[in-house]
């Protein structure tokens, strides 16, 4: 039995590039080739269930050219990503709250995030590791990154999840529903029933109004059914996996593409919608995404009921940030 290292390249079985002479024939007098060889690449650090997700999903739909997986050993990390995707952490028990894996997960950043932002200093760090909100803060904090290039996953599933019902509820394409959920990526979170539109028209001039509190009503039943669809997953399957895979994605794309479309994630929210200055809390709201991380943060219409329930998600997540002592 061989037990020699696999060779990962000809130059490690001694075979030089003459070898492709053979194949192509110069183009004659040719340029010289560009002195820049620029790669996009992805490093994933967590290569359990939700990570080997996202990146098989990454690569499926060819959004970068080189994919880096980082799972226990940190000799691995390796520089020069353009996107750090954190999905390392504790595995989220049945009944345990996203707030609960907090301090299991701490520790684990405080090795992880610093020597991403040594080896990768111009990256933009997302993050996807439950309690996502709290440990995009931390990340943030450890890293040393501008605030643009720090990024959580926040609600951009849930929020498709909620498209998925409400479409479902009115019987039309999911496609046609623009509706968010902001705030914790929790049980604190915001669904902006005033903001949800059905092919471009505002869903409140459907409903006349005695029955506008009815649909709020049900709206809210399906804004618990989101929160609650994570849970029943991890109930019965352990864990979820694939729809966060397809969902970041979707954010991967729109930052490497620099496609600048609006995705609800996990940002710092201080000064936006009335959350204080003092707090820097983080939390999803609508956000442009590019190259550059998050390019601005929508403009977009709150209620004063909408407006309380956010301030309130804010808090929740204030009060557990407080408890770090970062």
């Amino acid at each position: 039995m061989n037990s020699s290292p696999s060779a990962s390249s000809l130059k490690d079985l001694g075979i030089g590039p003459e070898l492709a002479t053979h194949f192509f024939k110069p183009i004659d007098r040719s340029a010289p080739p560009s002195p820049t060889k620029r790669h996009t690449k992805i490093t994933v650090v967590g290569a359990g269930n939700v990570g080997m997700a996202i990146a098989q999903t990454i690569l499926t739909q060819d959004l970068v050219d080189v994919l880096s997986l980082v799972d226990a050993n940190p000799d691995k990390l390796r520089a020069g990503s353009d996107l750090c995707i954190v999905t390392a952490g504790a595995r989220q028990i049945p009944g345990e709250s996203r707030l609960g894996l907090l301090q299991r997960n701490l520790s684990m950043f405080r090795s992880i995030v610093p020597e991403l932002a040594r080896r990768s200093p111009d990256s933009i760090l997302m993050v996807v590791s439950n309690p996502v909100d709290v440990l995009t803060y931390v990340a943030w904090k450890l890293s040393g990154f501008p605030s643009n290039r720090v990024i959580g996953s926040g609600t951009n599933l849930d929020s498709s999840r909620f498209r998925f019902l409400i479409a479902d509820h009115l019987e039309v394409n999911a496609q046609d529903v623009q509706a968010y959920m902001v705030g914790e990526h929790g049980d604190s979170s915001v669904a902006l029933w005033s903001s949800i539109s059905v092919g471009g028209v505002p869903i409140l001039s459907f409903f006349e109004k005695p029955e506008i509190e009815y649909e709020k009503e049900l709206l809210d039943k399906i804004r618990k059914a989101v929160v609650d669809s994570a849970y029943e997953v991890i109930r019965l399957k352990g864990y979820t996996s694939w729809a966060i895979g397809y969902s970041v994605a979707s954010l991967a794309r729109s930052i490497l593409r620099d496609q600048r479309r609006i995705h609800p994630i996990s940002l710092l929210a201080k000064g936006f919608h009335g959350i204080g200055e003092d707090k820097e809390v983080f939390l999803s709201l609508p956000a442009q995404l590019g190259r550059s991380g998050v390019l601005g943060v929508t403009s977009v219409h709150l209620t004063e009921e909408e407006m309380g329930k956010l301030r309130h998600s804010a808090e929740t997540l204030w009060e557990a940030q407080k408890q770090l002592g970062i």
